[in-house]
């Protein structure tokens, strides 16, 4: 672990996310500290999940450069709320831009950035994990109530990823952003 100029104690895990903007962050975030109190969100879609990386880390986020830029802006829509089976992980499913997404993940889960996922690469927003038992099925009933009521559009823009680094405190500190600045296809 190395603690950088900010005072942040890191660790050797990496990921690469669109942030979610307001109002839909606020709700968001404020969604996860109801669900999970001790929580610090940031709402945000993962393109790359936690991973190490095999290089110096600026070399890696110089390689996620490269390809990042090379992606056009595109629309996510979230949609409904679900849970994953295996892991209880309370989350928002993608109605739409999963298509783009995965394209990313496939074109940077490689090289340096190589890593072999636990599970397949699912692209979701994350509303709890790591529950009690017994609270799983109240807190998934309670997110699915609380979404449906969600006033706003589900609607994300994707046109900035931030490389991003854990730290101890289980937080996230951003290391570099970069602009979709790829021409559209069709």
């Amino acid at each position: 672990m190395a603690v950088r100029p900010d005072g942040a104690e890191r660790t050797s895990l990496f990921a690469l996310v669109v942030y979610i903007l307001d109002p839909l962050a606020r709700f968001l975030d404020d969604l996860r500290e109801e669900l999970v109190p001790a929580c610090l969100p940031r709402a945000h879609v993962t393109i790359l999940p936690p991973r190490p990386v095999s290089v110096d880390v600026d070399e890696a986020i110089e390689h996620a450069r490269t390809l990042v830029t090379g992606f056009a802006p595109f629309d996510i829509v979230a949609g409904e709320v679900a849970m994953f089976p295996l892991t209880d992980v309370i989350y928002i499913n993608i109605k739409h831009g999963e298509a783009e997404l995965k394209e990313m993940y496939r074109a940077l889960n490689r090289g340096p950035l190589a890593f072999q996922e636990p599970f397949p690469y699912h692209p979701h927003i994350t509303l709890a994990q790591d529950l009690p038992p017994d609270l799983v099925k109240p807190l998934y009933e309670l997110a699915r109530k609380r979404w449906a009521a969600f006033p706003h559009s589900r609607r994300i823009r994707a046109e900035r990823a931030c490389f991003v680094q854990s730290t101890v405190a289980c937080t996230w500190v951003d290391l570099a952003e970069f602009k979709l600045i790829g021409v559209p296809v069709g």
